[in-house]
């Protein structure tokens, strides 16, 4: 095994503007960015420079709320090189949700671009803080948010305006960091730990508030490596990144494992199918990240037949469970031999195991692969805690050195969900098979229980996936006064096919236990997501017991 990256992000970015100094390390496509690993470690050295200018320091909280923009990245690696501990912002936030993660997080500076093109961040900065107007950049002094002090604004590339009143622009910063020197810097760098916390993740908050997860220069920089080395990467790679950098998919499998092995970083703004594809074609990737939707998108593209794929050999599809269908067509049809499934969660930094290269295209396509290296994992009886035997389904556990610090001003929450001996429990339903590999057969929340009968959704799914006119499917359980819950399929067709409710029902008939046959079958446009792809089962759910008038089986109040 090799040794563990005993560094911060700071310090393996200033090695690498050494070692590779003219190795490309971030490209676009889409804007005139192209920085080799010098200069990229100049510009962060710089940030980092106006931030300690600006009064943030050590131990500090930036929050970055921006789509896959190069001042994230930058942002990133500067914050890490003061001691700061970058707060990633969901790109899909709104107001309610914005003021509870920097009140949460007690961000004292907050980087955002102008928004989305569903979201308008500038005019969220203004009804939340409307102290702003009429103000010149400096130090800010909110009622709301009273750890706050700095907001500094990123322009569109495409349309660059003047900052919102009360906040500093990108080049303010820079500029900043211009009267700082390098050895003040330098000095500052050397009470820096790889254990320190860098990054607080929120999760996804499908459930509940979100928490702030604190993961180590240690944790992230590690998992990167390993699942680096698992994909083969060396600084002959390049990794397009079309996955969102605030999610542990951009930052860690792709950022970390980028940055750990010199690679090319050719990150896409915000997906598309065609952005993606451009930059594969454009930049010669040999590899690119996913979830299942992303390459769902791309390979029913009407213009994917025009596109040369011929460069990539690799790459990652996570985040949601990965259809098999999908994994042959993105091995076939996209020249992706050597792609790996991971699994994980944001609490373990994220990967727990991984399928490698030489594993089978059985163990490729139907299973997550074996633990990584230094990464004990466990399936267990979610009832007793012990520990069950092989091809048993169980609650999936890990423990080792990638175990977050814990939730952030949430100690309650991070014991339950740790043990007392260090084990995270991670709430999915795994079985292990007699060769050491494990599948992911649901969540234990999204498990099925009709009639006493224990109904996993990604069997029913991955039998749906098989229909010749499935883009997509997701099963959720509806509630039942009869049964308790009803299974219910909301499945997306391929354009140009036409399928009724009746001869889908019909074909599932032929193919699984009739207790598994879905009582509800929805043909859908598609799926509400999260801004990382994964989809929000728990909305289709509410969406069902409106739409079905499944309130009284639920035992919702009405009004």
């Amino acid at each position: 095994m090799k040794d563990f990256i005993e560094k911060t992000l700071g310090g393996l970015l200033d090695e690498l503007a050494v070692s590779h100094k003219n190795h490309e390390a971030v490209v676009y496509t889409d804007r005139p960015v192209r920085y080799t690993y010098a200069e990229f470690n100049e510009v962060c050295r710089t940030a980092a420079k106006g931030f300690l200018r600006m009064g943030i320091g050590k131990g500090d909280h930036v929050a970055v709320w921006a789509t896959n923009y190069p001042e994230w990245l930058i942002s990133l690696f500067a914050a890490a090189k003061i001691g700061a501990v970058l707060v990633t912002v969901n790109t899909n936030y709104r107001i309610f949700e914005l003021e509870y993660l920097l009140r949460q997080s007690d961000s004292k500076a907050l980087v955002f671009i102008d928004g989305t093109k569903n979201t308008d961040y500038r005019e969220i900065i203004s009804e939340l803080l409307p102290e702003l107007n009429g103000k010149a950049p400096g130090e800010i002094d909110s009622a709301r948010l009273p750890y706050l002090k700095r907001i500094i604004h990123v322009p569109n590339p495409n349309d660059p305006g003047p900052a919102p009143d009360g906040c500093h622009t990108w080049d303010d910063l820079l500029k900043l960091g211009g009267s700082v020197s390098d050895s003040e810097l330098d000095e500052y760098a050397k009470n820096l730990d790889t254990h320190d916390v860098v990054n607080i993740q929120y999760t996804s908050g499908t459930t509940g508030f979100p928490k702030g997860v604190m993961l180590t220069h240690y944790n992230i920089l590690n998992n990167g490596f390993f699942i680096g080395e698992n994909m083969l990467l060396t600084e002959k790679d390049r990794l397009c990144i079309p996955v969102p950098f605030f999610h542990c998919f951009g930052l860690v499998l792709a950022i970390m494992a980028c940055v750990t092995h010199a690679t090319t970083m050719v990150p896409v703004d915000v997906f598309s199918p065609v952005a993606v594809m451009n930059a594969i074609q454009k930049e010669r990737c040999t590899g690119v990240h996913g979830v299942p939707t992303m390459f769902i998108f791309i390979l029913e593209h009407p213009d994917f037949n025009k596109y040369d794929f011929s460069s990539l050999r690799t790459g990652i599809m996570a985040g949601s469970p990965c259809p098999v269908n999908v994994m042959r067509q993105v091995i076939d049809k996209m020249n992706m031999s050597q792609i790996t499934i991971c699994y994980g969660l944001t609490e373990n930094s994220p990967v727990a195991t991984m399928t490698h290269p030489d594993d089978s295209l059985e163990a490729r396509v139907s299973t997550v692969g074996k633990p990584l290296p230094a990464i004990e994992c466990k399936v267990v009886n979610p009832e007793t805690g012990e520990d069950v035997g092989p091809n048993v389904p169980g609650e999936f556990c890990c423990r080792g050195y990638s175990i977050m610090r814990g939730y952030y001003k949430m100690e309650e929450a991070t014991k339950n969900i740790i043990d007392k001996d260090g084990w995270l429990h991670s709430g999915d339903i795994a079985m292990r098979d007699e060769n050491g590999y494990y599948k992911i057969t649901g969540r234990i929340k999204d498990m099925i229980i009709r009639g006493g009968e224990n109904i996993y959704p990604r069997e029913i799914e991955e039998l749906i996936y098989t229909h010749e006119a499935v883009q997509d499917v997701q099963v959720i359980g509806v509630p039942s006064v009869k049964f308790g819950e009803e299974v219910m399929a909301c499945i997306i067709l391929k354009a140009g096919y036409t399928v009724t409710e009746e001869e889908m029902r019909e074909f599932i008939a032929k193919n699984i236990s009739r207790h598994k046959v879905p009582s509800y079958i929805k043909f859908v446009d598609s799926f509400p997501l999260t801004a990382s792809g994964k989809v929000q089962k728990y909305k289709m759910r509410e969406q069902a017991i409106e739409e079905l008038n499944l309130k009284d089986a639920a035992n919702i109040e009405t009004a």
